[in-house]
């Protein structure tokens, strides 16, 4: 009941589904809204906090993990220092299986619509899945899984950052290209140019939501 209860909260979570960031966190309340005991509530928490999405007050109980345009430039900054690792790791290990499944990833992504509609910019579930599933293939022939743990956390961090702006992502934003010009400087072996670019495509990303007033107003 706990895991299950956990990893439903951690979606909500991430994608903004719950309650504003720094908005405290009834146990009754979140006990009726999912169901559950509010032991299970409690231990799901208590995990969502190792992991960084709720913050546990002294004496005030929990809440959603505050943020902050300082925060998101850590995390952005953080990310794209250890996915250059990563990504060097990966186009140098020379592994037929990791160029074998970023194929695959990309070419999934690539046939899967990024909207449901377009006009009021509701993004495709599936499409995030994809997206998420390429990004993590770029670096999944890097041969450290606490290398990939760390980026996974981080991508987190991110997403639910991207969640609070994405009635402002613009539809027009080239996103596609940038991962077939990621794409192509893999397949030409140039790992500068490949790390250049996927900095740019994430810091592309925090400067959207930076740019947005209200993405920290809670």
């Amino acid at each position: 009941m706990a895991s299950s209860l956990y990893e439903r909260m951690r979606a909500d979570l991430l994608a903004g589904r719950l309650l504003a960031p720094g908005r405290k966190l009834q146990i009754e309340f979140l006990s009726h809204q999912y169901g559950a005991g509010q032991t299970p509530v409690r231990e799901a928490l208590n995990r969502l906090t190792s992991d960084g999405l709720v913050e546990q007050r002294d004496q005030r109980g929990f809440a959603v993990a505050s943020v902050s345009a300082a925060d998101l430039v850590e995390i952005t900054d953080t990310r794209c220092w250890l996915e250059e690792i990563a990504l060097r790791k990966s186009m140098g290990s020379g592994s037929a299986q990791w160029e074998e499944d970023l194929v695959l990833a990309y070419h999934r992504l690539s046939r899967t619509p990024r909207w449901l509609n377009q006009e009021i910019r509701e993004i495709n579930p599936e499409w995030d899945r994809r997206h998420r599933a390429f990004h993590r293939a770029l670096i999944g022939g890097c041969g450290s899984r606490w290398l990939i743990g760390f980026c996974e956390q981080l991508a987190d961090q991110l997403y639910r950052y991207r969640a609070l702006s994405v009635p402002k992502i613009s539809p027009d934003r080239p996103i596609q290209q940038e991962h077939e010009a990621l794409m192509n400087a893999i397949a030409a072996g140039d790992p500068d140019r490949a790390v250049a670019l996927l900095t740019e495509h994430y810091q592309q990303t925090a400067r959207i939501v930076l740019e947005d007033p209200e993405a920290f107003s809670g």
